[in-house]
Protein backbone atom coordinates (compact mmCIF):
# COMPACT_ATOMS: atom_id res chain seq x y z
CA UNK A 1 0.00 0.00 0.00
CA UNK A 2 1.21 3.51 -0.84
CA UNK A 3 2.73 5.28 2.19
CA UNK A 4 3.13 9.02 1.56
CA UNK A 5 5.06 9.45 4.82
CA UNK A 6 7.76 7.05 3.65
CA UNK A 7 7.85 8.77 0.25
CA UNK A 8 8.44 12.24 1.73
CA UNK A 9 10.87 10.87 4.31
CA UNK A 10 12.96 9.39 1.49
CA UNK A 11 12.69 12.56 -0.61
CA UNK A 12 13.75 14.78 2.30
CA UNK A 13 16.35 12.37 3.67
CA UNK A 14 14.65 12.21 7.05
CA UNK A 15 16.31 9.68 9.40
CA UNK A 16 16.52 8.98 13.13
CA UNK A 17 15.94 10.74 15.45
CA UNK A 18 13.44 12.43 13.09
CA UNK A 19 10.37 11.08 11.33
CA UNK A 20 7.50 12.34 9.15
CA UNK A 21 4.46 12.69 11.39
CA UNK A 22 1.95 13.92 8.84
CA UNK A 23 1.59 15.35 5.32
CA UNK A 24 -1.29 17.67 4.47
CA UNK A 25 -2.18 19.24 1.14
CA UNK A 26 -4.78 22.01 0.85
CA UNK A 27 -6.03 22.65 -2.72
CA UNK A 28 -7.80 25.75 -1.43
CA UNK A 29 -4.64 27.31 0.01
CA UNK A 30 -2.47 25.80 -2.71
CA UNK A 31 -0.07 24.67 0.00
CA UNK A 32 1.69 21.49 1.10
CA UNK A 33 2.53 21.12 4.80
CA UNK A 34 4.95 18.47 6.02
CA UNK A 35 5.11 17.81 9.76
CA UNK A 36 8.24 16.31 11.25
CA UNK A 37 8.81 15.21 14.83
CA UNK A 38 11.61 13.80 16.92
CA UNK A 39 11.19 10.15 17.77
CA UNK A 40 10.28 9.81 21.42
CA UNK A 41 13.08 8.84 23.81
CA UNK A 42 15.72 9.27 21.09
CA UNK A 43 18.63 11.37 22.24
CA UNK A 44 19.68 14.55 20.44
CA UNK A 45 23.14 16.00 19.80
CA UNK A 46 24.53 19.08 21.50
CA UNK A 47 25.27 21.58 18.68
CA UNK A 48 28.49 22.63 20.43
CA UNK A 49 30.23 19.34 21.28
CA UNK A 50 28.13 16.85 19.26
CA UNK A 51 27.58 14.78 22.39
CA UNK A 52 24.29 12.88 22.68
CA UNK A 53 22.07 14.48 25.29
CA UNK A 54 18.56 14.33 26.65
CA UNK A 55 15.85 16.76 25.49
CA UNK A 56 15.14 19.84 27.62
CA UNK A 57 12.05 21.18 25.78
CA UNK A 58 10.77 21.88 22.26
CA UNK A 59 9.71 24.89 20.17
CA UNK A 60 7.57 24.99 17.03
CA UNK A 61 9.46 26.05 13.88
CA UNK A 62 8.46 26.41 10.22
CA UNK A 63 10.65 26.44 7.10
CA UNK A 64 9.78 27.29 3.51
CA UNK A 65 10.67 24.37 1.23
CA UNK A 66 10.87 23.90 -2.55
CA UNK A 67 7.51 24.17 -4.27
CA UNK A 68 5.48 21.01 -4.68
CA UNK A 69 4.72 21.42 -8.37
CA UNK A 70 3.27 24.98 -8.43
CA UNK A 71 2.28 24.93 -4.75
CA UNK A 72 4.25 26.37 -1.86
CA UNK A 73 5.56 23.77 0.59
CA UNK A 74 6.42 24.16 4.28
CA UNK A 75 8.10 21.96 6.85
CA UNK A 76 6.89 22.17 10.44
CA UNK A 77 8.63 20.70 13.45
CA UNK A 78 8.77 21.08 17.22
CA UNK A 79 12.55 21.40 17.50
CA UNK A 80 14.00 20.23 20.79
CA UNK A 81 16.68 21.91 22.85
CA UNK A 82 19.44 19.69 24.14
CA UNK A 83 20.42 19.55 27.77
CA UNK A 84 24.20 19.17 27.80
CA UNK A 85 26.13 18.64 31.03
CA UNK A 86 28.97 20.80 29.69
CA UNK A 87 27.24 23.45 27.56
CA UNK A 88 23.79 23.67 29.12
CA UNK A 89 20.57 24.11 27.14
CA UNK A 90 21.10 24.62 23.39
CA UNK A 91 18.86 24.69 20.32
CA UNK A 92 19.32 21.45 18.37
CA UNK A 93 20.30 21.76 14.71
CA UNK A 94 18.04 20.12 12.14
CA UNK A 95 19.49 18.40 9.06
CA UNK A 96 17.22 20.13 6.54
CA UNK A 97 18.01 23.78 7.38
CA UNK A 98 20.86 25.94 8.65
CA UNK A 99 20.57 27.53 12.11
CA UNK A 100 18.52 30.73 12.15
CA UNK A 101 17.14 30.30 8.62
CA UNK A 102 13.45 30.13 7.79
CA UNK A 103 14.17 28.14 4.62
CA UNK A 104 15.31 24.62 3.94
CA UNK A 105 18.78 24.04 2.52
CA UNK A 106 17.29 22.74 -0.73
CA UNK A 107 15.23 25.93 -1.11
CA UNK A 108 18.33 28.06 -0.51
CA UNK A 109 20.32 25.97 -2.99
CA UNK A 110 17.64 26.69 -5.58
CA UNK A 111 17.89 30.43 -4.94
CA UNK A 112 21.69 30.33 -5.23
CA UNK A 113 21.39 28.57 -8.58
CA UNK A 114 19.10 31.29 -9.90
CA UNK A 115 20.98 34.30 -8.55
CA UNK A 116 23.80 34.56 -11.13
CA UNK A 117 21.19 34.59 -13.89
CA UNK A 118 18.30 36.65 -12.49
CA UNK A 119 17.87 39.85 -10.45
CA UNK A 120 16.97 39.28 -6.79
CA UNK A 121 13.70 41.15 -7.27
CA UNK A 122 12.65 38.82 -10.09
CA UNK A 123 13.55 35.76 -8.02
CA UNK A 124 11.57 37.19 -5.11
CA UNK A 125 8.52 37.55 -7.34
CA UNK A 126 9.02 34.01 -8.66
CA UNK A 127 9.10 32.36 -5.22
CA UNK A 128 6.91 34.94 -3.44
CA UNK A 129 9.38 36.26 -0.88
CA UNK A 130 10.90 39.70 -0.27
CA UNK A 131 14.12 40.30 -2.22
CA UNK A 132 15.84 41.58 0.95
CA UNK A 133 15.42 38.09 2.40
CA UNK A 134 17.09 36.72 -0.71
CA UNK A 135 19.98 39.17 -0.30
CA UNK A 136 20.54 38.04 3.30
CA UNK A 137 20.69 34.49 2.00
CA UNK A 138 23.16 35.43 -0.76
CA UNK A 139 25.37 37.44 1.60
CA UNK A 140 25.49 34.54 4.06
CA UNK A 141 26.61 31.90 1.57
CA UNK A 142 29.04 34.19 -0.24
CA UNK A 143 30.66 35.24 3.07
CA UNK A 144 30.87 31.61 4.16
CA UNK A 145 32.46 30.47 0.89
CA UNK A 146 34.84 33.44 0.78
CA UNK A 147 36.28 32.50 4.18
CA UNK A 148 37.65 29.33 2.57
CA UNK A 149 39.40 31.12 -0.33
CA UNK A 150 43.13 30.27 -0.36
CA UNK A 151 45.52 32.92 -1.71
CA UNK A 152 48.77 31.06 -1.00
CA UNK A 153 49.72 30.81 -4.68
CA UNK A 154 48.80 34.36 -5.74
CA UNK A 155 51.75 36.16 -7.35
CA UNK A 156 50.41 38.38 -10.17
CA UNK A 157 47.42 40.60 -9.51
CA UNK A 158 45.40 43.14 -11.44
CA UNK A 159 43.67 46.08 -9.78
CA UNK A 160 40.80 48.07 -11.25
CA UNK A 161 37.79 50.06 -10.10
CA UNK A 162 34.22 49.64 -11.23
CA UNK A 163 31.22 51.84 -10.53
CA UNK A 164 28.62 50.43 -8.17
CA UNK A 165 25.95 52.86 -9.44
CA UNK A 166 25.64 56.18 -11.19
CA UNK A 167 27.77 58.95 -9.79
CA UNK A 168 31.02 58.47 -7.96
CA UNK A 169 30.45 55.25 -6.03
CA UNK A 170 33.23 52.80 -6.76
CA UNK A 171 34.33 49.31 -5.84
CA UNK A 172 37.95 48.28 -6.36
CA UNK A 173 38.48 44.70 -7.50
CA UNK A 174 41.63 42.60 -7.16
CA UNK A 175 42.08 39.75 -9.61
CA UNK A 176 44.46 36.79 -9.59
CA UNK A 177 45.73 37.11 -13.16
CA UNK A 178 46.93 33.50 -13.25
CA UNK A 179 43.43 32.04 -12.83
CA UNK A 180 41.29 35.02 -13.94
CA UNK A 181 39.12 35.38 -10.86
CA UNK A 182 38.27 38.15 -8.39
CA UNK A 183 39.93 37.43 -5.06
CA UNK A 184 38.91 40.63 -3.29
CA UNK A 185 36.50 43.53 -3.75
CA UNK A 186 36.07 46.53 -1.51
CA UNK A 187 34.36 49.91 -1.50
CA UNK A 188 36.35 52.93 -2.68
CA UNK A 189 39.32 53.48 -4.99
CA UNK A 190 41.92 55.12 -2.75
CA UNK A 191 45.19 53.82 -1.30
CA UNK A 192 43.32 52.31 1.65
CA UNK A 193 41.85 49.69 -0.68
CA UNK A 194 45.38 48.39 -1.31
CA UNK A 195 46.13 48.33 2.41
CA UNK A 196 42.91 46.41 3.09
CA UNK A 197 43.76 43.89 0.37
CA UNK A 198 47.22 43.32 1.89
CA UNK A 199 45.54 42.36 5.18
CA UNK A 200 43.02 40.09 3.45
CA UNK A 201 45.82 38.44 1.45
CA UNK A 202 47.67 37.52 4.65
CA UNK A 203 44.45 36.31 6.30
CA UNK A 204 43.93 33.90 3.39
CA UNK A 205 47.43 32.37 3.48
CA UNK A 206 48.90 34.82 0.96
CA UNK A 207 52.15 36.75 1.29
CA UNK A 208 52.71 40.35 0.18
CA UNK A 209 56.37 39.56 -0.50
CA UNK A 210 55.40 36.86 -2.99
CA UNK A 211 53.44 39.27 -5.17
CA UNK A 212 55.74 39.73 -8.16
CA UNK A 213 53.72 41.94 -10.50
CA UNK A 214 50.78 44.29 -10.12
CA UNK A 215 48.87 45.66 -13.09
CA UNK A 216 46.82 48.82 -12.53
CA UNK A 217 46.07 52.26 -13.90
CA UNK A 218 48.25 55.30 -13.26
CA UNK A 219 46.30 56.72 -10.31
CA UNK A 220 48.33 58.28 -7.51
CA UNK A 221 46.22 56.45 -4.94
CA UNK A 222 47.08 53.01 -6.32
CA UNK A 223 50.78 53.91 -6.61
CA UNK A 224 50.84 55.09 -3.00
CA UNK A 225 49.03 51.99 -1.73
CA UNK A 226 51.31 49.62 -3.64
CA UNK A 227 54.47 51.42 -2.53
CA UNK A 228 53.39 51.22 1.13
CA UNK A 229 52.11 47.63 1.15
CA UNK A 230 53.79 45.78 -1.76
CA UNK A 231 57.20 47.43 -1.97
CA UNK A 232 58.79 44.27 -3.44
CA UNK A 233 56.34 44.14 -6.34
CA UNK A 234 56.82 45.58 -9.82
CA UNK A 235 54.07 47.81 -11.16
CA UNK A 236 52.97 47.43 -14.76
CA UNK A 237 50.69 50.22 -15.85
CA UNK A 238 47.87 48.62 -17.72
CA UNK A 239 48.04 48.83 -21.50
CA UNK A 240 44.35 49.74 -21.77
CA UNK A 241 44.78 52.82 -19.59
CA UNK A 242 48.01 53.91 -21.32
CA UNK A 243 46.37 53.73 -24.75
CA UNK A 244 43.28 55.44 -23.33
CA UNK A 245 45.54 58.34 -22.31
CA UNK A 246 47.00 58.74 -25.79
CA UNK A 247 43.55 58.29 -27.41
CA UNK A 248 42.30 61.20 -25.35
CA UNK A 249 45.25 63.29 -26.56
CA UNK A 250 44.50 62.41 -30.19
CA UNK A 251 40.90 63.47 -29.71
CA UNK A 252 42.00 66.77 -28.16
CA UNK A 253 44.13 67.44 -31.24
CA UNK A 254 41.13 66.61 -33.45
CA UNK A 255 38.81 68.93 -31.53
CA UNK A 256 41.24 71.84 -31.82
CA UNK A 257 41.84 71.22 -35.51
CA UNK A 258 38.13 70.77 -36.27
CA UNK A 259 37.66 74.48 -35.51
CA UNK A 260 39.47 75.25 -38.76
CA UNK A 261 38.58 72.07 -40.64
CA UNK A 262 34.93 71.06 -40.42
CA UNK A 263 35.62 67.73 -42.10
CA UNK A 264 37.00 66.51 -38.75
CA UNK A 265 33.74 67.07 -36.93
CA UNK A 266 32.00 63.81 -36.07
CA UNK A 267 35.10 61.71 -36.83
CA UNK A 268 36.09 60.97 -33.23
CA UNK A 269 35.50 57.21 -33.40
CA UNK A 270 37.52 56.80 -36.58
CA UNK A 271 40.68 57.92 -34.76
CA UNK A 272 39.92 55.60 -31.83
CA UNK A 273 39.92 52.54 -34.07
CA UNK A 274 42.80 50.59 -35.54
CA UNK A 275 42.86 50.49 -39.38
CA UNK A 276 41.85 46.83 -39.52
CA UNK A 277 38.68 47.57 -37.51
CA UNK A 278 37.37 50.37 -39.71
CA UNK A 279 34.19 49.87 -41.70
CA UNK A 280 34.38 50.30 -45.47
CA UNK A 281 32.97 53.82 -45.28
CA UNK A 282 35.25 54.76 -42.36
CA UNK A 283 38.27 53.41 -44.21
CA UNK A 284 37.37 55.51 -47.25
CA UNK A 285 36.98 58.64 -45.10
CA UNK A 286 40.25 57.96 -43.25
CA UNK A 287 42.09 57.64 -46.57
CA UNK A 288 40.64 60.93 -47.74
CA UNK A 289 41.56 62.75 -44.51
CA UNK A 290 45.07 61.27 -44.51
CA UNK A 291 45.84 63.13 -47.74
CA UNK A 292 45.29 66.52 -46.08
CA UNK A 293 48.44 66.62 -43.97
CA UNK A 294 46.33 66.93 -40.81
CA UNK A 295 47.71 67.34 -37.30
CA UNK A 296 45.10 64.80 -36.20
CA UNK A 297 46.46 62.23 -38.65
CA UNK A 298 49.97 62.86 -37.32
CA UNK A 299 48.73 62.40 -33.72
CA UNK A 300 47.03 59.18 -34.84
CA UNK A 301 50.31 57.82 -36.23
CA UNK A 302 52.01 58.62 -32.93
CA UNK A 303 49.31 56.65 -31.16
CA UNK A 304 49.79 53.71 -33.52
CA UNK A 305 53.51 53.80 -32.77
CA UNK A 306 52.79 53.51 -29.04
CA UNK A 307 50.59 50.50 -29.75
CA UNK A 308 53.50 49.00 -31.66
CA UNK A 309 55.55 49.06 -28.43
CA UNK A 310 53.18 46.49 -26.91
CA UNK A 311 53.49 44.22 -29.93
CA UNK A 312 57.30 44.38 -29.94
CA UNK A 313 57.42 43.81 -26.16
CA UNK A 314 55.94 40.33 -26.57
CA UNK A 315 58.88 39.30 -28.77
CA UNK A 316 61.93 41.41 -27.86
CA UNK A 317 62.32 43.27 -24.55
CA UNK A 318 65.42 45.21 -25.62
CA UNK A 319 63.89 46.31 -28.91
CA UNK A 320 60.67 47.34 -27.13
CA UNK A 321 62.54 49.59 -24.70
CA UNK A 322 64.44 51.20 -27.58
CA UNK A 323 61.20 51.73 -29.48
CA UNK A 324 59.53 53.45 -26.52
CA UNK A 325 62.45 55.86 -26.13
CA UNK A 326 62.22 56.75 -29.82
CA UNK A 327 58.46 57.15 -29.48
CA UNK A 328 58.93 59.56 -26.57
CA UNK A 329 61.37 61.70 -28.58
CA UNK A 330 58.96 61.81 -31.53
CA UNK A 331 55.99 62.68 -29.27
CA UNK A 332 57.74 65.48 -27.37
CA UNK A 333 58.97 67.02 -30.64
CA UNK A 334 55.62 66.73 -32.40
CA UNK A 335 54.51 70.31 -31.63
CA UNK A 336 51.14 68.83 -30.70
CA UNK A 337 50.50 70.02 -27.16
CA UNK A 338 48.03 67.29 -26.06
CA UNK A 339 50.42 64.61 -27.37
CA UNK A 340 53.37 66.23 -25.59
CA UNK A 341 51.43 66.31 -22.31
CA UNK A 342 50.43 62.66 -22.68
CA UNK A 343 54.06 61.70 -23.42
CA UNK A 344 55.23 63.57 -20.33
CA UNK A 345 52.63 61.74 -18.23
CA UNK A 346 53.97 58.44 -19.55
CA UNK A 347 57.51 59.63 -18.79
CA UNK A 348 56.50 60.24 -15.16
CA UNK A 349 55.31 56.63 -15.05
CA UNK A 350 58.12 55.31 -17.23
CA UNK A 351 59.18 52.30 -15.16
CA UNK A 352 55.61 51.05 -14.87
CA UNK A 353 55.03 51.39 -18.61
CA UNK A 354 58.35 49.83 -19.63
CA UNK A 355 57.79 46.95 -17.17
CA UNK A 356 55.28 45.52 -19.62
CA UNK A 357 58.22 44.42 -21.76
CA UNK A 358 59.23 42.04 -18.95
CA UNK A 359 55.96 41.16 -17.22
CA UNK A 360 53.65 41.07 -20.27
CA UNK A 361 50.68 41.36 -17.92
CA UNK A 362 47.62 43.50 -18.57
CA UNK A 363 44.22 44.13 -17.05
CA UNK A 364 42.55 42.53 -20.05
CA UNK A 365 41.18 39.86 -17.73
CA UNK A 366 39.73 42.58 -15.49
CA UNK A 367 38.08 44.29 -18.43
CA UNK A 368 36.34 41.02 -19.29
CA UNK A 369 35.24 40.45 -15.71
CA UNK A 370 34.13 44.06 -15.40
CA UNK A 371 31.93 43.58 -18.46
CA UNK A 372 30.20 40.69 -16.68
CA UNK A 373 29.77 42.79 -13.54
CA UNK A 374 28.32 45.75 -15.43
CA UNK A 375 25.96 43.49 -17.40
CA UNK A 376 24.67 41.98 -14.15
CA UNK A 377 24.33 45.48 -12.67
CA UNK A 378 22.27 46.68 -15.64
CA UNK A 379 20.08 43.59 -15.41
CA UNK A 380 19.46 44.14 -11.70
CA UNK A 381 19.12 47.93 -12.11
CA UNK A 382 21.33 48.42 -9.08
CA UNK A 383 21.99 46.38 -5.96
CA UNK A 384 20.77 48.70 -3.24
CA UNK A 385 23.87 48.42 -1.07
CA UNK A 386 27.60 48.10 -1.69
CA UNK A 387 27.54 44.87 0.34
CA UNK A 388 25.06 43.28 -2.08
CA UNK A 389 27.06 44.51 -5.09
CA UNK A 390 30.27 42.99 -3.73
CA UNK A 391 28.47 39.71 -3.01
CA UNK A 392 27.39 39.59 -6.66
CA UNK A 393 30.93 40.30 -7.84
CA UNK A 394 32.17 37.29 -5.86
CA UNK A 395 29.27 35.14 -7.01
CA UNK A 396 29.77 35.98 -10.71
CA UNK A 397 33.55 36.40 -10.89
CA UNK A 398 34.99 34.84 -7.72
CA UNK A 399 34.65 31.13 -8.59
CA UNK A 400 33.53 30.45 -5.02
CA UNK A 401 32.93 26.91 -3.80
CA UNK A 402 29.45 27.36 -2.32
CA UNK A 403 28.28 24.24 -0.51
CA UNK A 404 24.66 23.80 0.48
CA UNK A 405 24.10 20.21 1.48
CA UNK A 406 21.59 18.76 3.94
CA UNK A 407 23.18 16.83 6.77
CA UNK A 408 21.69 13.42 6.22
CA UNK A 409 24.16 11.44 8.31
Amino acid sequence: MFDQKQLFAAALGIKNPWKIENVEFSPTKGQLDIYIKKIKNEKVKCPVCDKECSTHDSKKRTWRHLNFFQHEAYIHCKVPRSKCDEHGVKQVEVPWARPGSGFTLLFEAYIMQLMPHMPAKAIGELVNINDEIIWRMIDHYVDEAYEAVDMATVKNIGIDETSSKRGHNYVTTFVDLEISKVIFATEGKDSKTIETFAKILKKHNGDTEKIENISCDMSKAFRKGIRENFDESKITYDQFHVIKLINSAVNDVRKMESKINELLKGTRYIWLKNPENLTVSQEKLMKSLSQMNLKTERAYRIKRSLQEFYKIAKEDTKAAKKHLKQWYFWSTHSRLEPIIEAAKTIKRHWDGVINYAESNITNGVLEGLNSKIQAAKRQARGYGTIKHFISMIYLICGDLNIKIEPNLS
